[in-house]
């Protein structure tokens, strides 16, 4: 088996998803993931993966969700266009 792998499996992304917590720095977050691999007996992940899966995992989390628009919207805090800038992918942020 290889000592570093490019792809993730799904459980070591969800373990990804379950350690970060938006602050943790990226060398930390490379060691539990790595640690979680080997617990597992898969390929550790290199820390540049690690690090590109955390920065998109960053920007998901980042942005509004439809509830929260369509909250938004309701309460007249952005208009009603935000609905269809969202949907579209294009709401740029509050």
């Amino acid at each position: 088996m290889p000592d570093c792998s490019p792809r993730l499996s799904p459980r070591l992304l969800a373990a990804l998803e379950r350690f970060d917590d938006d602050k943790m720095p990226f060398a930390e977050l490379h060691r539990l993931v790595g640690a979680e691999a080997q617990r597992l007996d898969l390929a550790r992940p290199s820390y540049e993966r690690v690090r590109t899966l955390a920065h998109e995992l960053r920007a998901r989390r980042a942005e509004p969700t439809t509830a929260e628009v369509l909250w938004d919207v309701t309460t007249r805090v952005r208009a009603p266009d935000a609905l269809l800038e969202h949907i579209a992918g294009t709401l740029p942020p509050k």
